[in-house]
């Protein structure tokens, strides 16, 4: 009897210790992922606060510079780059079309993704493999056909072409449709239509409020991708006015100004556009884990 309780103790110390092991491994991986990831934030944080002499002849350093002002007044009062950059006027533009475009992101997205969990027809796999299919497709290879479409309809240069097709997004239909079937419990549905509670007011009274984790999510992603994007912007706003440009196209312009090659500068304005898009994935970044777990794919 001894003995079989001493190697039970020997063997629970075993599995301690090698769990322990396995803990520390995946603790120093993924604090070598985090350090991977954030250096080069951190670099162009440094940069920002460098002058261009510091950049160009003593290489890349981990040690804030002093040049933090008078990079923001040179971008800021420089004439050169006065022409092709309005912080402002970039910040309402960026933040116009980043926020409606994801709000049409989420309520279709969700709206959609609702329909192909709650109720049953006959066309619902065909409509979900499509939605799956169209996924793979890249953007670069219906770009072309989009702006002829667009022309076409005389919308270029305009905002609608970079709101209204927000209205599709398959990537986040699918990840909608696994948190949906993950938690969102049919029988909801059911009691409400027994209460004379119509559809559209079950899905923005009941299902909704489920569904804010995954919306949170997925609000950040769409955020953060409208915010960057500028293939599709730069694309469609071809008369280059100031004041239809966003801060991706404006910092753009400001680091291919060949007369003012002001590194410091540079960074600066690609530091400056970053900040509202952290601010937002902080404030909701306590959603993104609770999100990412109800959204696995569980059939």
């Amino acid at each position: 009897m001894s003995k079989k309780v001493v190697y039970g103790k020997s063997s629970e110390a075993s599995y301690t210790r090698n769990t322990r092991i396995k803990s520390s491994i995946i603790v120093i991986v993924l604090l070598l992922l985090t350090v991977i990831c954030l250096l080069p934030l951190y670099i162009l944080i440094i940069n920002s606060t460098r002058n261009v002499t510091q950049i160009t002849t003593e290489g890349v350093s981990l040690i804030p510079g002093s040049s933090l002002i008078r990079n923001i007044k040179e971008l800021l009062n420089n004439d050169l780059y006065a022409m092709v950059y309005d912080p402002l006027i970039g910040l309402r533009n960026s933040l116009f079309l980043a926020g409606s475009s994801t709000f049409l992101i989420v309520f279709f997205s969700a709206m959609t993704a609702y329909g192909l969990v709650v109720y049953d027809f006959k066309a619902k796999g065909i409509a979900f493999t499509f939605i799956l299919a169209v996924m793979m497709v890249p953007v670069q290879v219906t770009s072309t056909g989009f702006l002829q479409f667009m022309i076409q309809l005389d919308l270029e240069d305009t905002y609608w072409p970079l709101i209204i097709p927000g209205i599709a997004s398959p990537a986040i239909v699918f990840f909608m449709r696994q948190s949906l079937k993950s938690t969102f419990p049919l029988e909801i549905v059911e009691a409400a239509r027994i209460d004379g509670c119509g559809e559209f007011k079950t899905f923005i009274k009941i299902a909704i409020p489920m569904m804010k984790p995954a919306i949170a999510v997925q609000a950040i992603f769409a955020f953060i991708s409208k915010w960057n994007d500028y293939y599709t912007t730069s694309m469609i706003l071809i008369s280059g006015k100031l004041q239809q440009k966003t801060l991706p196209m404006m910092v753009s312009a400001v680091m291919s100004n060949d007369k003012t090659a002001d590194y410091g500068v540079n960074y600066t304005a690609i530091m400056l556009s970053i900040i509202p898009v952290c601010a937002v994935y902080l404030a909701l970044s306590k959603f993104i884990i609770a999100g990412v777990a109800l959204g696995g794919v569980k059939e």
